[in-house]
């Protein structure tokens, strides 16, 4: 009998050990694998910026790069060598020396650069023309005040430069300018603004206020004493 129960107790003591063991093991895999899950998510984050990485450094690489030693492109324009004083009339004027006294052959050289530049034919006939026709051409005040005559209707600043940004595509007209130029006419009295809530329009003076309100040019002479 006794030793039927020392076979039990070492029997049951052998059960629970193994069944301890079963439980550890068990709860050692889930750790392990519960890490294995977490490496294996890292390296594939890792594996994505790789491959991003790999593609943006080939972009670079593909990029040709300037090649700075070369020459920039257009005329550059080189500046004027400065221009030597004029001696004043009251300087001391100095006897030239008998090395600076000009030659024979030196003093022929003016003689032969003015008939070099009597012989040039003259400019061309058509330039005093274009430049008479440019200078012919009316100011952006005159153009604003002829504008302004020919509306019926109040106008404003953006309205103006709009038409005659029209009307004159050559010039560079800007709302700026226009509204700059409306003020000054209206301080001289040749022409009307208006407000409505935040907007503000311009009209053409009348003619009898432009009158009376413009110096006038003749003036009575004095009565004799």
């Amino acid at each position: 009998m006794s030793e039927n129960a020392s076979t039990t107790e070492l029997t049951s003591q052998y059960t629970a050990q193994v069944t301890a063991d079963l439980e550890r093991n068990t709860k050692e895999q889930e750790r392990v694998g519960v890490e294995i899950a977490a490496l294996q998510e890292q390296l594939a984050s890792l594996q994505r910026d790789h491959a991003v990485l790999v593609n943006i450094q080939q972009a670079i690489d593909a990029v040709p790069v300037p090649d700075t030693t070369a020459p920039p492109s257009g005329n550059v324009p080189v500046p004027a060598p400065r221009k030597k004083a004029a001696p004043s009339g009251t300087a001391k004027r100095t006897r030239p020396s008998k090395k600076t006294q000009p030659s024979s052959k030196t003093a022929a050289l003016p003689a032969q650069t003015a008939g070099k530049t009597a012989g040039k034919p003259a400019g061309k006939p058509g330039a005093g023309k274009a430049e008479a026709a440019q200078t012919a051409q009316p100011t952006l005040v005159d153009l604003v005040r002829r504008h302004l005559t020919e509306q019926s209707e109040p106008r404003s600043a953006a309205e103006i430069a709009t038409a005659l940004g029209q009307a004159h595509p050559e010039r560079a007209i800007k709302t700026t300018v226009i509204r700059t130029t409306l003020e000054g006419l209206v301080a001289k009295a040749q022409a009307q603004r208006s407000k409505q809530g935040s907007s503000v329009f311009y009209t053409a003076a009348d003619s009898s206020r432009s009158a009376a309100t413009a110096p006038s040019e003749e003036q009575p002479a004095p009565a004799d004493a």
